[in-house]
């Protein structure tokens, strides 16, 4: 009944946050937040999860990566996807963020090695409570919510998700976001 109880929790929590990240969609965060210290905090914050499954977190080029935002709401999309990458990742296998500048845009990927997933569910994935496999989502906790909650995030941020996965070959998750040079001129 607790562990029924502390799901439910989540779930509310979830719906809650979603609800409130939809209803600011529409306004574009202004302030000025280095994507690069944000992925950065959220590893190390995660390092402990990823340590009990024998996985290792590796971060690669996320120097310094500035884009106008939400830090808080940034630091949620990629505790969501590395979570889930610790989650579905097989065990003994790293994590991997890599961040570059590409054009005007920030990217930064989070890539495991797990099983992955059929392409023809890939395209669902950000649809709330939707999941590839019911009993293994179950077992491994969670609301069905996150990738959700990412994909408004990022729209909120005028970015872009894209889904990548092969069966056998694990998946990627890269979020794009624009580049904000501080001090630049706008308009």
């Amino acid at each position: 009944m607790g562990e029924q109880a502390e799901r439910m929790y989540h779930i509310v929590d979830d719906l809650l946050n979603l609800s409130r990240i939809e209803l600011d969609e529409h306004q574009v965060p202004r302030h000025d937040v280095d994507l690069g210290a944000v992925v950065r905090q959220v590893a190390e914050g995660l390092e402990l999860e990823a340590r009990d499954r024998g996985m290792t977190l590796v971060i690669d080029g996320a120097d310094e990566l500035p884009v106008q935002g939400d830090r808080e709401q940034l630091a949620r999309v990629f505790q969501n996807l590395a979570h889930n990458a610790i989650k579905y990742g097989d065990p003994e296998t790293e994590v991997r963020f890599t961040g570059e500048i590409t054009g005007n845009r920030v990217r930064v990927t989070v890539r495991d090695q797990g099983q992955g997933i059929p392409r023809e569910h890939l395209h669902r994935l950000t649809e709330r409570f939707f999941r590839v496999d019911k009993a293994r989502s179950r077992a491994a906790g969670g609301t069905g919510l996150g990738l959700a909650i990412v994909k408004h995030i990022v729209q909120r941020h005028r970015g872009e998700l894209l889904i990548d996965s092969e069966v056998g070959q694990g998946s990627s998750f890269t979020v794009e976001i624009p580049l904000h040079r501080v001090g630049r001129a706008d308009g």
